[in-house]
């Protein structure tokens, strides 16, 4: 049985991935920053599946000592880790570079970017001591490059994720590892949407174009979660979403109406 750890899943993507892997049989290891949201997370996981497959530790990435403590947790239960996915982050308060305060700048960085470089040299040294193991560092807007005004403190830290990984790759390029990427593509989570609570304008507009171009967490985390499992070859980008279809989706908007915030749909 695969054991699988992922940061940041009590919620958006991945707890849509622990989710996933739980349904292809593996065993997961959720975490969030705090007790409360692992302990709620867990139950909704549990209800769903065998609880003995279901594990959960409170942990904030920006405290390398709290993922050490989460690698030793993981790998007292389940005697193993696998898997091991670097998803935690957060998004900067949507807004012009200079007009973000210290506090947001500092929190963003060290969530999306120094959270991941902890958790893979955490994970690193576990699995180089095991002899096994796969890790993946979750990717998104910026980390192609392209820009986004408003949110380039998030897609900064994306594109320097993006370098590490690959340097990453070629650092461990000699060891049994597998280091890997994840790029799902625009998912419809709460840190797109809670960006427009204050600006319903904004938000009737933007969720015009989430229509055509995102997708919903149920339907991207299967389809990722199948795809790291298979996945043997490191250095694999699991990408959802290429140029060509996201052309495509735009070209088949007029006819192919959606909204993905209708719950009924």
């Amino acid at each position: 049985m695969q054991t699988i750890v992922i940061t940041g899943s009590t919620r958006g993507i991945g707890f849509g991935l622990a989710d996933s892997f739980l349904a292809l049989g593996c065993a997961v290891t959720i975490s969030g920053r705090t007790d409360e949201a692992v302990k709620k997370g867990g139950e909704k996981l549990v209800a769903k599946y065998d609880a003995g497959r279901v594990l959960g530790h409170a942990c904030d990435v920006r405290d390398p000592d709290q993922i050490r403590a989460l690698w030793q947790f993981a790998k007292s239960h389940w005697g193993h880790v696998d898997i091991w996915i670097n998803n935690a982050g957060q998004s900067n308060t949507q807004g012009m570079a200079w007009e973000l305060s210290p506090a947001d700048a500092k929190s963003v960085v060290e969530s999306n970017l120094l959270g991941a470089i902890y958790g893979s040299q955490v994970a690193i040294q576990g699995m180089l001591e095991q002899g096994y193991g796969s890790i993946y560092n979750m990717e998104g807007m910026g980390s192609d490059g392209r820009m986004h005004p408003g949110l380039i403190l998030y897609g900064t830290t994306k594109y320097g994720l993006n370098y590490f990984t690959r340097g990453l790759v070629k650092e461990s390029q000699h060891t049994p590892l597998v280091i890997g990427a994840i790029r799902p593509g625009m998912v419809v989570t709460d840190l797109i949407t809670r960006q427009y609570d204050d600006r319903p304008e904004d938000w009737e507009r933007a969720k015009r174009i989430f229509n055509i171009i995102a997708e919903r967490v149920e339907t991207v985390t299967p389809w990722l979660a199948e795809r790291i499992l298979k996945n043997q070859k490191s250095g694999a980008c699991i990408s959802r979403v290429s140029r060509w279809k996201l052309l495509l989706r735009f070209l088949l908007a007029p006819i192919r109406k959606r909204d993905l915030f209708d719950e009924g749909e």
